[in-house]
């Protein structure tokens, strides 16, 4: 489906969250760096486990706003939220109070999420949803390219001027959003006056999905699935930088480029985002046709047996080419999970249902550091084939899911 025929809605948000994400991207990957220079490494590490708790509360709270009050309100809420937060942070004199505007910042992004994906799953036909979600991904990945480059200058040098800009683009977003974005929803829940009340009604709605159980089958599934994709953040970096050796990855007559174990690392990861980019919106198109339980299975092969292969051989092209293996598996997942809750969620709980997927992320992200503190007791083989085992059980899990669930065929355009 061309970008031109979009809705004007998801016209703003593409151009919209493609800023955003491009200065996301520029301050995200340093701020466990910064807060262990302030605070020490051992506090660091556990204050950023508290993050994604708040984004899990973030995403489950604005999934249910979005469902009672409709998409734009909350996604308002969230951009302003997070506006607020990144002034807090530039004007901030402790960084405590950094910390809690970075918390601020994720809960904020948290609630917007929600509301956007399932704008998307309003405005977009089923045969068209992976296509579209893939784009907005494509957006928001050249950022994760470019981002971090500029970042390593950028929030170091002039990190106020930075979370300034941050602030300026989500405000400038904000209005935007209450002038030209309308609303998807043609009636929403009646509104209820008392705060607790909304609460009640959203905690009955979330005890109805929790007792959904293909859906728990799919929050699991992709919880075992996310693991070994999460690596790449996680034990690859120990693992390369501990024992792939440094290496020439050219040579000439008189000389040769050489790399460290450490460059080694950052070549790879800058590798693994140019291919998302360059390919996520080819690759969502060549699987338009495929299944989404074959997708989901054929993902976690990639990224299990891509992510294993890791640890056979430490020559730099062979890293090169078991990051494509890898990638891919994220990649051809990427467009999916989103298309498979917008289809699967009832029209009316949409947004819950979107809030309580954000889950597997989450859970994900406590589980897939287990392999780091593994890494002092077992090889790296060891390691390695627990991960692949990770995703063997995520396979099992999504051929249960889809005999429970029988997918809905969609008509693709010719």
């Amino acid at each position: 489906m061309q970008i031109r025929l979009w809705d004007n809605n998801l016209k703003v948000r593409l151009i919209g969250e493609g800023m955003f994400n491009m200065l996301f991207w520029m301050y995200f990957p340093f701020i466990t760096v910064y807060f262990s220079y302030e605070l020490g490494n051992s506090i660091a590490g556990i204050l950023m486990t508290v993050p994604p708790i708040f984004s899990a509360i973030g995403s489950l709270l604005g999934g249910g706003l979005t469902d009672q009050f409709g998409r734009r309100p909350v996604m308002l809420l969230g951009a302003l939220l997070q506006a607020v937060m990144f002034i807090l942070f530039a004007v901030s004199p402790s960084p405590w109070i950094d910390y809690i505007a970075f918390i601020g910042i994720g809960f904020g992004g948290a609630i917007y999420r929600p509301a956007s994906s399932a704008m998307v799953a309003d405005l977009i036909p089923a045969e068209n949803l992976r296509e579209v979600f893939a784009t907005f991904a494509t957006a928001n990945n050249i950022g994760a390219v470019l981002g971090p480059a500029l970042g390593a200058i950028f929030f170091f040098q002039y990190r106020q001027e930075l979370l300034w800009t941050c602030a300026v683009v989500l405000i400038l977003y904000f209005i935007t959003i209450y002038f030209i974005v309308h609303e998807t929803v043609a009636q929403t829940r009646e509104k209820n006056s008392k705060i607790s009340s909304v609460f009640k009604e959203q905690w009955k709605g979330y005890g109805i999905i929790f007792r959904d159980k293909v859906f728990l089958i799919y929050i699991l599934a992709g919880i075992f699935a996310l693991i070994p994709i999460m690596q790449l953040d996680l034990y690859l970096p120990i693992y390369i930088i501990n024992h792939v050796p440094a290496q020439q990855i050219f040579a000439w007559e008189n000389g040769s480029f050489l790399l460290s174990s450490t460059d080694i690392f950052g070549w790879l990861v800058g590798f693994n985002g140019l291919l998302f980019v360059l390919f996520i919106l080819p690759v969502t198109k060549w699987f338009r046709r495929w299944k989404e339980r074959d997708v989901f299975i054929l993902s976690s092969l990639l990224a299990g047996f891509g992510t294993f292969f890791v640890g056979l051989n430490s020559n730099i092209w062979y890293l090169f080419f078991v990051t494509i293996i890898f990638t891919f598996g994220e990649i051809v997942r990427s467009p999916v999970t989103q298309s498979f809750i917008s289809r699967y969620a009832p029209e009316h709980a949409r947004g819950q249902y979107m809030g309580a997927d954000s889950l597997q992320n989450t859970i994900g992200k406590f589980l897939a550091p287990f392999m780091v503190f593994l890494s002092s007791w077992v090889p790296p083989i060891g390691v390695f084939s627990i991960i692949l085992l990770f995703s063997f059980v995520s396979i099992i899990l999504y051929i249960h899911l889809f005999k429970k669930y029988e997918e809905k065929p969609v008509h693709h355009e010719m």
